[in-house]
């Protein structure tokens, strides 16, 4: 995915004074390695987390005066002290990103990008009006997000996590001949709340799986072509429900998707139903979904998002047999989170200069 952005000329600057050099950051895939300037950086960039991959710190590097937090987990107040002053901010955690840092930053902030799909913790009106670029990272997840709900759809809808449990407890009840039956997903229909990038990946992977169809629910209709090569059907979210095998949720978290899997929802899906969300806890009311998991109102869940994060070790979901929770690691591999953080990176020397980021948020 990050080959879409090879070749792209990435604006570096050589000082202050606004003498410009521009240059291919990428040649046939790999860095240009140039020597580091040591003096005369055009701008001052924060990079909010220590564990950012070096991919993108590099970047910046070349010809950014560098400030990094280095607390973990981010303390706050050094993250508001060490942002006073900056050009350019790297946000690469899920802190909130809000007035309260903007104004510490101060009036001379010209470039934010996260390392995020999701920018939830955004307040992008705030940001918006204080006419500072936004980036963001979405499409260079994609792959490994869609590889997890996979692997989370298989694992919840054949009971991987109740199998474990059966031989932790010494139950390998193997003489019956329905023992620990599960869902196929041969000739079924998946369902989807969210049908953008990452679920249409999904969707792409699931048709060597042999399924029967896919339906989306969306606010707007997908390209014709794109229906027809994943044979997906727009519908309403009654529909959705009521005829999908499998509800994958592979939408944002706006005030619009907030709660709205909830006991209402639960009682109109399949008995059957396998539930599984990659997009955000909070479109789920956890609450509902217990109840409805534990009275088998749906057969599992699947889960890479929960509401809160961390989940608690005594949260009741977690006592359930037919569910498959994850601690949010939809995009954890090495070359994702790296190619994650080299976007972000162009992203924030982009908007330094006032050039259009690769993955502008709005």
């Amino acid at each position: 995915m990050l080959s879409r952005f090879i070749g792209v000329s990435a604006t570096i600057i050589s000082s202050r004074s606004g003498s410009i050099l521009s240059r291919s950051l990428y040649k046939s895939g790999g860095r240009n390695h140039t020597q580091t300037m040591s003096t005369g950086k055009a701008f001052k960039v924060l990079i909010t987390h220590p564990e950012v991959p070096q991919e993108g710190i590099d970047l910046l590097k070349e010809n950014c005066e560098i400030i990094q937090v280095q607390s973990l987990p981010v303390d706050r107040a050094e993250l508001l002290q060490k942002i006073r002053g900056v050009d350019g901010i790297f946000w690469g955690g899920h802190e909130a990103l809000n007035a309260e840092a903007l104004d510490a930053a101060g009036p001379q902030l010209k470039s934010i990008s996260t390392m995020s799909a999701g920018i939830d913790y955004v307040d992008v009106a705030e940001v918006k009006k204080r006419k500072i670029p936004l980036g963001h990272t979405p499409t260079v997840l994609n792959t490994a997000v869609a590889d997890l709900a996979v692997g989370l759809l298989i694992a919840a809808g054949r009971r991987f996590h109740e199998g474990r449990k059966k031989i932790e407890t010494n139950n390998w009840e193997n003489y019956h001949l329905n023992w620990m039956l599960g869902q196929d997903i041969r000739d079924s229909t998946v369902g989807f709340y969210g049908f953008g990038g990452i679920g249409q990946a999904i969707a792409k992977r699931l048709s060597g799986f042999d399924i029967d169809q896919v339906l989306y629910t969306t606010r707007r209709r997908v390209d014709k072509e794109i229906e027809k090569e994943l044979n997906a059907k727009k519908v309403d979210f009654d529909t959705l429900l009521a005829q999908s095998d499998f509800v994958v949720i592979a939408s944002p978290l706006t005030a619009a998707t907030q709660g709205v899997f909830n006991a209402t929802a639960f009682n109109k899906m399949k008995e059957t139903a396998v539930l599984v969300n990659i997009g955000r806890g909070k479109i789920v009311n956890q609450d509902d979904l217990y109840e409805a998991l534990k009275s088998n109102k749906i057969f599992s869940a699947g889960l890479d998002v929960t509401d809160p994060e961390p989940l608690s070790a005594k949260d009741k979901l977690l006592s359930l047999d037919n569910v498959v929770v994850l601690p949010h690691i939809g995009s954890a591999t090495k070359r994702t989170r790296a190619e994650m953080a080299t976007i972000a990176a162009h992203n924030v020397l982009r908007g330094l200069v006032g050039e259009p980021m690769l993955s502008p948020a709005y």
